[in-house]
């Protein structure tokens, strides 16, 4: 579970809760028209599936799943495995690596280093793997873009239903009790919009859109190390490569993780 996406979109909802408490209302006001509701995520997300597909729609609930979810790469276990790769090819022969390969569970890292056992050339290799980088990217954009255009349909969808509230308002001009409960209940409407908007659909699409960035560099990470086994490199030359990749965060858990000594290989950089 990744408990900043938790944490940010349930603490919003807390705060808000809270304001309306500290104003003198309460959060069940929120409930009190079950219709604005209605009207904000079905008029968002329907209109939202007309700019994209049924299939799109159909799997809402993945993107959902995994923005709330922790992203499994591991930057350091990947470098580790690759630069012990590259000494056992320096040592044994690349057609050494067929075995070790198969236990691999990364399909796109099995896949690359497979096509170096198999004597592909570099560039077609290096063609074919950016390939598929560019697949997984315009896959991960149709769920951006989907919260994204949701996001901005929401606050539209709001101040429609405000629109249609303040409509029936007007035919109770006569009943001044029923004229206050139906201007509250019309400005509902608005409220729900900028709430979905602002607390739940664009911030989904800005974490969908730093998870795939997060997958993006390790693949391009992944490029380099299995090129650089292909190549021959030294297995030390492999690990400073693929070290330029990590963040200062991630240097310091690989320098922990060999005792306290900087990694080998691993270049200074400056915090961040």
């Amino acid at each position: 579970m990744d408990i900043a996406t938790l944490l940010g979109i349930v603490g919003s909802l807390v705060v808000i809760g809270v304001v309306m408490i500290m104003d003198g209302g309460s959060p069940m006001d929120l409930f009190a028209h079950p219709s604005a509701l209605l009207l904000i995520v079905g008029g968002s997300i329907l209109t939202t599936t007309t700019t994209s597909s049924l299939d799109t729609l159909k799997k809402l609930p993945v993107y959902i799943k995994l923005a709330l979810n922790k992203n499994k790469f591991n930057n350091l276990e990947s470098i580790d495995l690759l630069v012990r790769l590259a000494d056992k090819a320096r040592r044994d022969g690349l057609l050494a690596l067929e075995e070790e390969t198969k236990k691999i569970t990364d399909p796109f890292l099995q896949k690359g280093l497979m096509m170096v056992v198999d004597g592909t050339d570099s560039t077609e290799l290096r063609d074919i793997l950016e390939i598929a980088i560019e697949q997984t990217h315009e896959r991960h954009k149709v769920g951006i873009g989907f919260f994204a255009s949701a996001g901005g349909y929401a606050p539209t969808f709001g101040i429609i239903g405000t629109v249609m509230g303040l409509i029936s308002v007007l035919k109770t001009l006569d009943d001044a009790a029923t004229f206050t409960k139906s201007i509250a209940a019309a400005f509902l409407a608005t409220l729900w919009g900028l709430l979905f908007a602002n607390v739940v659909y664009l911030p989904l699409s800005q974490k969908l859109k730093a998870k795939s960035e997060e997958e993006l560099k390790m693949r391009y990470m992944q490029i380099d190390g299995i090129l650089a086994i292909q190549a021959g490199a030294n297995p030390r030359i492999v690990r400073e490569k693929l070290l330029s990749y990590l963040s200062p965060a991630e240097l310091k858990a690989a320098k922990q993780e060999t005792g306290g000594k900087q990694p080998a290989g691993a270049p200074q950089r400056e915090k961040a």
